[in-house]
């Protein structure tokens, strides 16, 4: 917690240890680099300390461990979330708050599996809750429900940046994008699938919206589209407790 708040009894620079010009802050900001260019899994104190200039083990009169320095770099990106301060209301608060992380999640595709970890709660992970849990303190949910609710949009934005990238990955891998993928797939589908058997699908299929996603399909429509039947959730239970 010293570490991660950055506590005058543990400051950026080391009370002792070799003094090579470095702080918490920049070895954080340098295994953020790392960890957006070769994933999470790739991390390692070596990696961080290369680009650096000095060895690994000197990375640790600053940083106790990776776990550490981890937390340290998922509060640090949390810190990109937009403010809510001005939001014209509690819903427009809320999107904000989920485009927010949405966008983070993307520029970070290693954040989104963190938030099932027991992630010890930094300034930057502390501020977003406050914003968030202050923009529902008037609707008249109970505070356990205004967790839930929370909890909900952080649920959902969690597994659409997954789907979003997971279909990056697919695309990286393969070579190809949706599009390419759908021309060389599609007349295989329609040979294969049967309307008598499959008579819902076909009649999707048949349609057109997967050539043409459109609102409600795709990566970023996709994530739209949820967003807003989530809120639409939400304003009817808060309209409930209104109206009780």
């Amino acid at each position: 917690m010293a570490l991660l708040w950055r506590s005058e009894r543990d400051p950026a620079r080391p009370a002792r240890g070799p003094r090579q010009g470095l702080t918490v802050d920049r070895i954080v900001r340098t295994a953020i680099t790392v960890a957006d260019s070769e994933g999470l899994a790739a991390l390692s104190m070596r990696k961080v300390a290369e680009p650096l200039g000095v060895t690994a083990m000197s990375l640790y009169t600053y940083v106790p461990g990776r776990a550490e320095l981890v937390n340290c770099m998922l509060d640090e990106v949390l810190g990109e979330a937009p403010s809510l301060e001005g939001a014209d209301g509690w819903r427009q608060a809320l999107e904000h708050y989920a485009r927010g992380r949405m966008d983070i999640a993307r520029r970070h595709p290693w954040v989104p599996p963190l938030a099932s970890s027991r992630m010890l709660m930094g300034p930057h992970e502390t501020a977003l809750w406050d914003g968030v849990l202050g923009a529902l303190s008037e609707v008249g949910l109970p505070e356990r429900e205004m967790l839930a609710v929370v909890h909900l949009l952080n649920g959902y934005v969690r597994g659409a940046a997954q789907q979003s990238a997971d279909a990056e990955h697919d695309a990286r891998r393969s070579g190809l994008s949706y599009d390419e993928w759908y021309e060389q797939t599609g007349p295989l589908l329609e040979k294969t699938i049967s309307a008598d058997r499959f008579p819902a699908l076909t009649g999707v299929w048949r349609s057109g919206v997967f050539e043409e996603p459109g609102e409600g399909l795709g990566p970023d429509r996709g994530f739209e589209f949820g967003l807003q039947r989530v809120l639409d959730g939400i304003e009817q239970r808060i309209e409930g407790h209104r109206a009780g």
